[in-house]
């Protein structure tokens, strides 16, 4: 990474820091402003941009950017970021089945510190599918890594509720 790139890291890191203080228009046109000074075809502008849409309440417009940004080629935890609000913005535009393909498939994609993120909007959309007992046994595993006791009871237990191994 270039210490431009550090620096326009920085930069949008600080602005995320500070979206309350923004009225969403105002946030939107500086993520705009902001990604403008990257290169055509970064895959950081359209999932920047769709993040915003995202936080500002447009699911509906944050979808189809999300999508440019994986086809562009995100890689890293902004991969993964991208596949976790997708399936969120799925769910929340109502395509709740899709939402939970993209989220089981990314499961299975490998292990890192949005694991738990994972699971948590996997339950979600899970719960609206009708799929209760899955849904409620993923968020108690999820939940069970950050209890000071009864870790390996509560995720056992949660694992009983779908009938999978301990």
């Amino acid at each position: 990474m270039t210490t431009s790139d550090e620096a326009w890291e920085e930069r949008i890191a600080a602005l995320w820091a500070a979206l309350d203080d923004h009225e969403e228009e105002e946030f939107l046109e500086k993520v705009r402003g902001l990604t403008a000074e990257l290169p055509a075809g970064d895959p950081r502008i359209p999932f920047e941009l769709a993040c915003a849409h995202d936080s500002t309440g447009s699911s509906d417009r944050a979808v189809p950017l999300y999508r440019q940004a994986l086809e562009a080629g995100l890689t890293g935890v902004r991969r993964r970021r991208a596949v976790i609000q997708l399936a969120s913005s799925l769910r929340n535009v109502g395509q709740v089945k899709e939402s939970v393909t993209l989220l089981e498939t990314e499961r299975e994609a490998g292990s890192d510190a949005l694991d738990d993120a994972v699971a948590g909007f996997l339950a979600l959309a899970l719960a609206d599918v009708g799929r209760e007992r899955e849904a409620l046994s993923y968020a108690l595993v999820a939940l069970a890594r950050h209890l000071p006791r009864y870790n390996r009871s509560l995720a056992n237990y949660a694992r009983d509720l779908t009938g999978e191994p301990a």
